[in-house]
């Protein structure tokens, strides 16, 4: 939760706001603020319960787990990547994509709503696209409306679409790689003690594959509360606290740029969303591609979740809809080009193309209607 010392002091930040913000505080409220930081929570639990897909679609589909113990076991792993992975992520989309001296509070609740708008769209449609990317148009969608294309900073986009198309691929190559080996190291032994085996393994797949998940897909929303509290003048409520008792959980030594209470609560939020998971989504994701068993299903999560935690300590935001749908296209191929439906490849792709423009476009009429309200 928020420190009550921060909302004490909230009027005296107010009338000091940080250098090159674009909407002072003395121009809102308190209240509306905390109403957009909660809608930030709520893009988040849409982001959970959206991609909820990606980590158990294959561990459902296989049979492994029952729907109800696959989102338990991906919500908790969900929310352990808070204490794993550092906050490079968050700082990529915090400052790397928009000049932040044009966000004001309307930019960020437009881009949010319009990214909400377009994760609900996909989901009644069944389609697993990335709420990230719906996120990152969002953003630029309403930043652009107000300020103009020069407002992007484009070395931060480079990467960004540059891994729309490498993570899918990196995570077929890796699936493929995968369930080749595998296949070779297997191929003499039964398939009863095969499944028997990999029935166990999954379990450890699918934990890793919500661990980078959680570790990726919720900096994404810590990174649009930093862009938030710094466009108001409240910059230090995102500034880590360097003697909580918190910051000896960091069990893999990286450090944590941004304060625990905003790591928490989006790690918990991305959990919850999870635990209600989108089973339209799962069913595309575990039965619409392919047909796996619980072997090519730990092949495909392995595959995917290398290639997410990868992106993630490097501080690049991919998305894990990419890369599971890559990995399990790679595992399917591999038993034959045949067994899989490269028709929904062609309709995820199509989808893909259309989350950024299709989420800007509704950040764009978001943000002229928010202005116009508030």
């Amino acid at each position: 939760m928020i420190p009550l010392s921060f909302l004490a002091s909230a009027a005296q930040s107010a009338s000091q706001p940080a250098a090159g913000a674009a909407s002072p505080m003395s121009e809102t409220s308190l209240v509306v603020v905390l109403l957009i930081m909660v809608t930030a929570l709520v893009f988040d639990f849409f982001n959970g319960f959206h991609d909820a897909a990606n980590s158990i679609a294959t561990v459902v589909s296989t049979r492994v787990l029952s729907p109800l113990q696959a989102v338990i076991w991906a919500a908790f792993w969900n929310f352990a990547a808070a204490f794993l992975f550092g906050t490079a992520v968050a700082e990529t989309i915090g400052k790397g994509l928009v000049d932040v001296r044009f966000v004001d509070i309307h930019v960020v609740l437009a881009g949010l709503l319009g990214a909400i708008a377009w994760d609900i769209i996909t989901w009644l449609m069944g389609m697993p696209t990335s709420s990230s990317h719906a996120l990152f148009g969002g953003i630029a969608g309403a930043a652009v409306t107000k300020a103009g294309i020069g407002v992007l900073i484009w070395q931060g986009w480079v990467p960004l679409v540059a891994f729309m198309f490498l993570s899918p691929l990196i995570g077929l190559i890796l699936g493929a790689l995968n369930m080749a080996i595998v296949s070779w190291l297997f191929r003499r032994t039964s398939p009863h003690r095969v499944d028997r085996l990999f029935r166990r393994l999954q379990l450890a797949s699918a934990a890793i594959c919500s661990l980078g998940h959680g570790g990726n897909d919720a900096q994404k929303t810590m990174g649009i509360i930093v862009m938030l509290l710094t466009a108001v003048g409240l910059g230090a409520w995102a500034q880590p606290d360097p003697h909580s008792w918190l910051n000896s959980f960091n069990l893999l030594g990286h450090n944590h740029d941004i304060a625990w209470w905003i790591i928490l609560t989006c790690d918990a939020a991305i959990a919850l969303g999870t635990v209600c998971g989108g089973w339209r989504i799962v069913k595309t994701m575990g039965l619409s591609i392919t047909k796996l068993q619980p072997v090519g299903g730990c092949c495909a999560e392995t595959a995917a979740a290398s290639t997410i935690i990868g992106a993630t300590f490097a501080g690049i935001p991919i998305s894990t809809t990419h890369a599971i749908t890559g990995a399990i296209l790679g595992v399917g191929s591999v038993k034959s080009i045949r067994s899989v439906r490269w028709i929904w490849g062609q309709r995820i792709m199509i989808a893909w193309i259309l989350t950024i423009p299709c989420a800007a476009f509704m950040a764009a009429i978001a943000f002229l209607a928010v202005r116009y309200i508030f």
